[in-house]
């Protein structure tokens, strides 16, 4: 069994991360993955702190196990649900979108291990210094908010660059992608993409369908003109929004197209008003299964890979 530093930080089974994807991974989805042996994380987004309280209260209730909480740091509620993490002990906090460095000392005081998402080995040394638990560097390959490196150049020189266990994220979807983040230096990796299809995993049937249907170019990136790209199905919305985004449309009206459309795909499957985050991995995504199960078969496919990696070499 694969089994790495971050395992023993954290008190996990497993070296795999479930990605805070808001709206999406909630409670119970947190504690389905937690439950398999990986650290499943509740995605904080643009909700409010009682909602997160309330989820973080639902995750424990399923599960005894390690769970964190992701944070958001462009959120209006990050100050509040910076202190609810606090106040309801979670083991762990990932943030993102943002640099979390006036929420460390608080979050340390309280024995939270931070693991900052970073998209750059500047970001990824100031979080070594203010004392992060451990890093997700994360390509541009994945959902949601994206950075411009790709994984494969990101993760090793994050690496390099600190001594801080590494956690890959961005276009993993199986075995294959778990032992290449290993070979990168990686002692762990975050998947978000491929958590759609787990059962417990609770977006609109729609969204569902559109995942497992995805093709290799299903994907698009869209709001770099604001300075906050993100990477989402090529759905009605999408394509829409990039007119405008490149039409003329003032920012405060292009930032206003946005609001809500999230929730509007993951709630209600609305794929002319709603975006559909996803990374590139979609296409991979092949079926439907339970959450503790993607866990294990990742992980399964990894190990003859990895124990088999150099055997050709003569």
């Amino acid at each position: 069994m694969i089994k790495s530093k971050i395992c023993d930080i954290l008190g996990i089974k497993y070296p795999v991360f479930q990605g805070g994807m808001a709206w999406i991974a909630d409670g119970k989805l947190a504690a389905a993955v937690s439950e398999g042996g990986g650290l499943g994380i509740i995605a904080a987004g643009n909700a409010p702190a009682e909602y997160v309280r309330e989820q973080i209260r639902i995750a424990k209730s399923l599960t005894q196990k390690p769970i964190g909480v992701n944070i958001m740091l462009m959120s209006p509620y990050a100050d509040e649900v910076a202190s609810v993490v606090i106040e309801e002990k979670v083991d762990v906090v990932t943030t993102g979108a943002g640099n979390p460095s006036k929420y460390m000392k608080n979050w340390k005081d309280a024995d939270i291990k931070v693991i900052p998402v970073v998209a750059s080995v500047a970001m990824a040394k100031l979080m070594q210094r203010l004392g992060a638990t451990a890093l997700i560097a994360e390509g541009g390959e994945s959902g949601g908010h994206v950075g411009e490196l790709t994984t494969i150049v990101l993760v090793p020189q994050v690496c390099d660059a600190t001594e801080l266990p590494v956690i890959a994220a961005g276009g993993i979807a199986d075995g294959r992608g778990v032992a290449a983040a290993f070979m990168l230096g990686a002692q762990g990796v975050q998947l978000g993409t491929r958590f759609l299809s787990a059962v417990e995993c609770s977006i609109h049937p729609v969204y569902k369908e559109k995942i497992l249907k995805a093709n290799d170019l299903c994907t698009m990136v869209t709001g770099k003109r604001l300075g906050h790209p993100v990477r989402s199905l090529r759905t009605i919305f999408a394509q829409n929004y990039s007119k405008a985004e490149y039409g003329g449309m003032p920012d405060e009206e292009l930032e206003n197209l946005a609001v809500g459309a999230l929730r509007l795909a993951v709630v209600e499957g609305d794929i002319e008003k709603g975006c559909f985050l996803s990374g590139q991995i979609a296409a991979m995504v092949k079926k439907e299964q339970p959450a503790a199960e993607i866990v294990k078969e990742i992980m399964d496919e990894a190990e003859p890979i990895l124990k088999g990696a150099i055997s050709w070499v003569e």
